[in-house]
């Protein structure tokens, strides 16, 4: 019978011990299953208005830092670039014309002292300045309509993944407008939310390791990045009728608010891709 005491109290001990040991670890290495892979979303936007003439991508692609996504119809840019040019041949000629008339009158007064008045003088002046003013304003709408031209080309700014391509070829895009999202590939990071009693001794470039709902036998190594400063504010926001929301909550208990933290993964497998928005578990070590 004292026997059957002993071993009872043995396993109580070691069970103890076991939770006591599983609570510290847990509150020295703080540890969240609500974790999301996260990554740098350029919205690709054109600059001008048209209708996509070609597509070089497909939906899910990977490209490069310039490649040609897709390409707007030019014929309307081209031509306002060609009467741009013939405007600013225009501007050059009177400026031209301007020119002689203010040189022929300087000879003649040169020649002939008072044979031109100053006032005719200060005039052919202003009309030289003038038409180097409109050349200058030409000059300045050629340029723009190049620009023009150039921004019917779409190209990709970053090194990345096409993805929600529901464009396709005759399809009206809009100046300004997002067209489809290139996720920068070079940008990738782990973002584990932390309930805020757990994060209190967190510091920066800290050892975190994470492992994917999608390969959970597979470990990541990272270091903490950043740590999130603000949350938004759900109580006091305003809803209906201008009055503010507030959710019904449990007077015995009060919920901890959890945080992002950013972690920074040090090395990827070759074998691994990441994908934003699946699911991540991120425990921080103690250093």
């Amino acid at each position: 019978m004292f026997q059957k005491y002993i071993t009872t109290a043995i396993l109580a001990i070691a069970a103890g011990s076991g939770a006591y040991a599983y609570y510290t670890h847990n509150v020295q290495n703080p540890w969240t299953r609500d974790g999301q892979v996260r990554a740098h979303i350029v919205q690709v936007t054109p600059r001008v208005t048209g209708q996509i003439v070609a597509f070089n991508v497909s939906d899910n692609q990977e490209v490069k830092a310039g490649d040609t996504l897709f390409n707007i119809d030019d014929s309307q840019y081209k031509a306002e670039l060609a009467s741009a040019k013939a405007a600013e041949q225009q501007a050059n000629a009177l400026l031209r014309k301007a020119q002689n008339e203010q040189n022929r009158a300087q000879a003649l007064e040169q020649k002939v002292q008072g044979s031109v008045s100053t006032l005719t003088l200060n005039n052919y002046q202003s009309a030289v300045e003038t038409a180097e003013a409109n050349v200058a304003a030409a000059k300045a709408k050629t340029q723009e309509a190049e620009l023009q031209l150039t921004y019917t080309e779409i190209k990709a700014p970053v090194d990345g993944y096409i993805t929600n391509l529901n464009y396709r070829i005759g399809s009206q895009v809009v100046a300004n407008a997002p067209v489809v999202a290139l996720i920068d590939k070079n940008s990738f990071w782990i973002e584990g939310f932390f309930k805020e009693t757990d994060i209190l001794d967190v510091k920066l470039e800290q050892d975190a390791r994470v492992t994917l709902l999608s390969k959970s036998r597979q470990v990541l190594r990272g270091k903490v990045e950043s740590i999130g400063y603000g949350i938004s504010k759900t109580d006091g926001s305003t809803g209906n009728a201008l009055l503010p929301n507030v959710n019904p909550n449990f007077q015995w208990i009060r919920l901890a608010q959890r945080l992002p933290v950013k972690i920074k993964l040090d090395q990827m497998p070759d074998d691994l891709q990441l994908r934003v928005g699946t699911t991540a578990s991120v425990q921080i070590l103690s250093n």
